[in-house]
């Protein structure tokens, strides 16, 4: 069947087209620049990773947008609590978020706009808004004024009295409502104060509001329409109910195809966040657990739905991981052995085990059931391990083998998933497989000799090393780890 996504505008399933074949247009919220992010915002860059990975994977020319907000309230708090500026706070923690991403393995973005470097898009944007009267200026700021866009709410499903103002946390209401002509109209443009970094407008000195820093990114690098605008959900309302009408009040045209929303990480029962102060850094989680154990962790659970974040869920991901992992190590642990070599045959792969994880994924993106089929593969992969260990040899031909490792890796790769060996795994000597070839003759002359204990002495060595060796009648063989 057809990829299906769940359209938070329409509430349904849908099946993806896009507005350009073959192509897709995709913005993903990133960081507001004033901390390092936690596990909860983990979660949604993981996600739409993976949701990008797919559609390139099906073949589709994906341009992938993620923005960064490096004008705000709280970067200006925090710059003020260090006695530094607003641009080094920015920076400090872009350069973290590139980190901390960069070891989860999510793919570098096609383009990263700051609010900073659209500035000229923000006044344009709010200028063609005041236009066609939905924006009006008030003492140096400018407002949207919400009850002119007759499809306020559509996103959200909210009732316009039934909606809080200032739900974002983002504007302080008490000190704005006496500019604004009605409580729900939002800052599109903020006044300058003191001290703070402002720039020229037809209004005055001043700033963007947050919401607006958007709108003008993704009409910048992606145009009037796009295929996919995602973040988490707490992004729906107000930040993606307000983009929807800064951008279609003036383009007239949908902004996105279809909203994607990712379900909150819970801890205690609450939804995990940095207001409420139960969050958890995605830097420190990963002190302690493989990076690829997390990210595990979070494809377990469909994405539209809660996650509770405990130690037991943690470490029942990072055992998980240990048997993909295995799987995914096999080809340079035994591809020598058994005579693999790079070639047609390594292109082949196992299509019972393609369909079930394209089944999965195009349900929109089961990366649960997508997982089960990855399983299954690391245990054949497994179960032939120590076959080859203990028996020297393997029930499954070496060439359908390498099948099976072969399918595990791509689709491993479509999920972000990466084995890399760690230090511990690794053989302080780093020895080459010829380096250990050599060292078995050294043995083995040494056998012949009758002088066991330098034979002792070799594979004492090895052994120190993480090299395995196995005695039989036709030779030695020999494994790492």
């Amino acid at each position: 069947m057809p990829l299906a996504i769940y359209n938070t505008l329409t509430r349904r399933k849908e099946p993806f087209e896009t507005i350009e074949p073959g192509k897709v247009r995709m913005y993903v919220c990133g960081i507001t620049a004033y901390n390092y992010f936690h596990v909860g915002n983990a979660r949604a860059f993981i996600i739409f990773d993976v949701v990008r990975r797919y559609l390139m994977w099906l073949g589709y020319q994906v341009r992938f947008v993620q923005n960064f907000t490096d004008i705000d309230d709280k970067i200006l708090n925090r710059a003020v609590q260090e006695g530094t500026t607003m641009q080094a706070i920015a920076e400090r923690y872009i350069e973290a978020y590139f980190e901390d991403s960069d070891r989860l393995n999510i793919l570098r973005a096609d383009v990263y706009p700051r609010a900073t470097h659209t500035i000229d898009g923000i006044k344009r944007l709010i200028h063609e808004l005041e236009q066609q009267g939905f924006a009006y200026a008030s003492e140096g700021d400018v407002y949207y004024a919400v009850r002119q866009f007759a499809d306020y709410g559509k996103l959200s499903g909210r009732k316009l009295d039934e909606m809080q103002a200032g739900a974002s946390g983002r504007v302080e209401v008490e000190d704005e409502s006496e500019k604004k002509k009605d409580l729900f109209d939002f800052a599109l443009w903020k006044a300058a104060k003191p001290g703070e970094p402002a720039w020229e407008s037809p209004w005055g000195e001043g700033r963007p509001g947050w919401h607006i820093e958007c709108s003008a990114m993704v009409r910048q690098e992606l145009g009037d329409s796009i295929d996919i605008h995602a973040g988490g959900m707490d992004l729906q309302f107000p930040h993606h109910e307000n983009e929807i009408a800064q951008s279609e009040a003036v383009t007239h045209k949908p902004l996105a195809r279809f909203w994607m929303h990712n379900g909150f990480v819970n801890m205690d029962g609450e939804k995990m966040s940095k207001s409420l102060g139960n969050f958890r850094l995605t830097r420190d989680l990963l002190k302690e657990y493989d990076p690829m154990a997390f990210r595990l962790f979070i494809l377990q659970a469909h994405y539209r739905k809660p996650i509770d974040f405990t130690a037991e869920g943690l470490e029942a991901a990072a055992n998980g991981w240990q048997t993909i992992k295995e799987g995914l190590l096999f080809e340079s642990e035994f591809g020598a052995q058994l005579g693999w070599t790079s070639g047609e045959s390594v292109g082949t792969k196992i299509e019972t085990a393609i369909a079930q994880f394209k089944t999965a994924m195009d349900d929109d993106f089961n990366t649960s059931g997508a997982l089960a089929v990855l399983f299954d593969l690391a245990k054949d992969l497994k179960r032939e391990r120590n076959l080859l260990v203990h028996e020297g040899t393997t029930s499954i031909a070496p060439a359908e083998l390498q099948h099976h490792w072969h399918t595990l890796a791509e689709l491993a790769d479509v999920l972000g998933l990466k084995a890399e060996l760690t230090a511990e795994e690794t053989t302080p000597g780093g020895l080459s497989d010829a380096e250990i070839e050599t060292l078995l003759e050294e043995r083995q002359t040494a056998r012949k000799a009758k002088n066991f204990a330098e034979a002792d002495r070799i594979r004492n060595l090895l052994q120190e090393q993480g090299i395995t060796l196995i005695d039989q009648a036709g030779g030695t063989r020999w494994h790492r780890g």
